[in-house]
This record gives structure tokens, C-alpha cells and sequence, in this order.
């Protein structure tokens, strides 16, 4: 373990979790993710900027505290930038997932009443992590919710279900999406989004401060993670089947050693 050049060498032998969100520092750099723009994700060894590297104080295991980057600060930015606040009504598309199950326990903590899209098999641990109700993912939303039922849509999974996410936002209401596991083009009616005076948040990067919060989150105890399986690296090949599988609730990690 080292550091580069101008970071305190006093860091060596912090623990730290990473912020995987690689942000511009020159006119001519973009933005990155840490396993894609930067290698390292599968790795023994990896580099990061200091400053995406937080020192985190808790109890958790390793395997724990790796379960949080990811997942954990997608659905943070998705809550934050739909400005979640106490008592509004929340539905998480893909909660068994690992941003939905993130995304339960985050919007709960802000005191949100969450409704939870899952499937039957997956719904224990949901309603573990504080799902005020849960729905199975075929349910016609309209028939279960009424029309302009909540005030806002996390959503990861998008597909055929998309009309209905909207028809059940109140007037005002925010739809933050960040992913499509069940397909990126979707019928919209423009006249829904403009009438009903409707928010749509594209949400992928995020702004430090998320993350910083959710390291907070973590060493305050205010969140808990859910990590269903654990492999050894070198046993990648057998953990990337057990993810394809999609038989689990919640995170596999790979760990060291």
C-alpha cells in the first residue's frame, strides 16, 4: 500500500471505502466510473484519487463495507436529487435488487412510506429492510394504487410498466430513473408528463457531498447491508453465474485472499 505524490502519508493503513464516481479535475477530463473507466473493480491491487478514497470508522466487515459503493450511492443520488422528504409515498421498482433494496432502506430512513416491487420469493427480505407494502412485479400499478397515488418513482428496471409509473404520480410529482433491466425504450405520452406538471431525473453521477453522506449513513448505523453471498476472487467465474442466476436479494461480493 502507497500513496502518490502530495497525499499525507499519514492515510497509509486507513480504512476506506471508494467512491466510484471518478470526477473531472482538468478542462479536458470527463467523468468515470471506478471497474470501467478505471480498472481495479476485480482486482487484488487498484488506484484511486485520495480523494475518492473516505475513511470510514464502523464494525462492518470488509465484505460488508463493500456492498455499500455501488448500489448504495446510485439510489442516494436518485432520492436526493428527487428531494425525498418525510412522509411522501415512494415506490422502488426492482427493490430485491441491489439498488432497490438500497433504495428502500435509504428513502425509510428518510421517514418515507415506501412501496416496494418485488417478486414473491424476494419479498421477506424487502419487507425487512422497512417496506411499508409490497407489490409483485406484474401488478397492474393503476388497479393496486389509483391513479395519482404517490409522489415519487425510483426507478432501475423501466420496460412496459413505465405508462403506469407515471399515471400513479401525483400532480408534481418525480420520476428519477437509473437503470432499465427490463428494457430502455418505453411508450411515453407527453401530455401525461407535461399536464400533470411532472419531474424526470436522469440520475448517474452524483455530487460528492452523496457519498459523504452515505459514509455518515454507515458509521451512524442508520443503514445496513445486505449481502447475500460471498466468493473468493478466484472463484469470479462461479459468483458471475450466481448473479446471472437472479436468485439472491441483495449483494455478492468477491473478497481477497
Amino acid at each position: 500500500m502507497d500513496v502518490g505524490a502530495g497525499v499525507d502519508p499519514a492515510r497509509i493503513g486507513e480504512r476506506v471505502i471508494v467512491d466510484p464516481v471518478l470526477r473531472p479535475t482538468g478542462a479536458n477530463d470527463q467523468f468515470g466510473y471506478f471497474g470501467s473507466e478505471r480498472d481495479g473493480a476485480f482486482a487484488d491491487f487498484a488506484t484511486v484519487p485520495a480523494a475518492n478514497a473516505l475513511k470510514i470508522v464502523t464494525g462492518l466487515s470488509d465484505a460488508e463495507i463493500a456492498s455499500f459503493p455501488c448500489s448504495y450511492s446510485a439510489a442516494e443520488n436518485m432520492l436526493t436529487r428527487a428531494g425525498v422528504g418525510p412522509g411522501e409515498s415512494v415506490i422502488v421498482t426492482g427493490a430485491s435488487g441491489g439498488v432497490g433494496l438500497a433504495a428502500v432502506q435509504l428513502a425509510k430512513r428518510r421517514r418515507a412510506k415506501v412501496i416496494a416491487v418485488a417478486s414473491r420469493s424476494k419479498a421477506a427480505v424487502v419487507s425487512s429492510l422497512g417496506a411499508d407494502r409490497i407489490l409483485e412485479r406484474d401488478t397492474a400499478l393503476v388497479s393496486a394504487l389509483g391513479q395519482e397515488s404517490v409522489d415519487v418513482v425510483i426507478d432501475v428496471v423501466g420496460g412496459a410498466q413505465f405508462p403506469d409509473l407515471l399515471r400513479i404520480l401525483h400532480r408534481g410529482g418525480r420520476y428519477a430513473v437509473a437503470g432499465a433491466i427490463a428494457g430502455p425504450l418505453v411508450e411515453l405520452d407527453l401530455r401525461t408528463l407535461y399536464l400533470k406538471d411532472l419531474r424526470m431525473l436522469g440520475c448517474t453521477f452524483f455530487e460528492p457531498q452523496v457519498f459523504k453522506n452515505l459514509v455518515g449513513y454507515i458509521e451512524r448505523g442508520e443503514i445496513s447491508p445486505v449481502v447475500s453471498a460471498t466468493y473468493p476472487l478466484s472463484e469470479i467465474v462461479t459468483a458471475q453465474r450466481d448473479f446471472l442466476g437472479k436468485s439472491r436479494a441483495g449483494k455478492i461480493v468477491l473478497t481477497l485472499g
